[in-house]
């Protein structure tokens, strides 16, 4: 750092160079590996992003496909059939799964259990709703994360480059407009850095955020109708 003012110095009149590349490459090593962790978390962010909202564009659409596959008229039993080895998406899980509770119990002549058996296919349901949603919100943490805490870390880039800057202000015994902008402006590199990791984590969380709580409200509203539909056939065969 050092070095690099008194470089500076030397320069006289001549331009300084302050892109992007030229703060990065004068910065001082912390102040580097700042800047190194908040791209890669940007990064990385962008792309749990990207594949968060086609994600959740896929999921609408199987889970569309699926209910008007469930709403046509059809056997249950034969749509269970198709779709029992693999379920394509959240919605079919929940369906499988309460059918799959349905046959076991009507393999064992349980069907006239009634409210026990309701139960049992209705905490199974909740069960696979809970984790088809877990699975759906992987990696969300991260947006939040970097959203709270990547301002906080440019910020820490930003006051470890001002001390060196006034150190080397200090050690030059020169405190032109030559000397001080550069270092100045490479400590401030970070912070700019920690906003632009943190701003579109933060608006991008709250949106995936709000979209998963409808797709779960989806879910929760297609048990709860399953679940009226299982109770009209337990009571049909008591």
């Amino acid at each position: 750092m050092e070095a690099n003012v008194v470089d500076t110095v030397n320069l006289g009149g001549s331009a300084l160079d302050f892109s992007v590349w030229a703060l990065f490459l004068r910065a001082d090593w912390i102040v580097k590996a700042v800047v190194l962790m908040l791209l890669a978390a940007s990064i990385w962010c962008w792309a749990i992003i990207f594949e968060k909202v086609v994600n959740l564009r896929r999921l609408h659409a199987r889970a569309a496909e699926f209910e008007s596959a469930f709403w046509s008229g059809g056997s249950l039993e034969d749509l269970y059939d198709r779709i029992s080895d693999r379920p394509k998406d959240p919605m079919s899980a929940v369906f499988v799964a309460a059918m799959r509770e349905w046959r076991r119990a009507a393999a064992k002549g349980h069907i006239g259990e009634g409210v026990g058996l309701t139960e049992r296919i209705d905490r199974v349901m909740q069960i696979t709703v809970s984790r088809e949603m877990e699975r759906a919100e992987r990696y969300l943490t991260f947006l939040a994360s970097t959203g709270s805490t990547a301002p906080f870390v440019g910020l820490f880039g930003t006051v470890w480059g001002i001390m060196n800057s006034f150190q080397s202000i200090a050690l030059s015994k020169n405190t032109s407009l030559t000397v001080v902008a550069p270092g100045i402006a490479e400590a401030l590199f970070a912070t700019a850095l920690g906003l632009l990791a943190a701003i579109p984590a933060v608006l991008a969380y709250n949106k995936i955020s709000r979209d998963l709580d409808r797709f779960a409200g989806r879910l929760e509203g297609f048990a709860g109708e399953f679940s009226a539909i299982i109770s009209r056939q337990i009571e049909d065969r008591s």
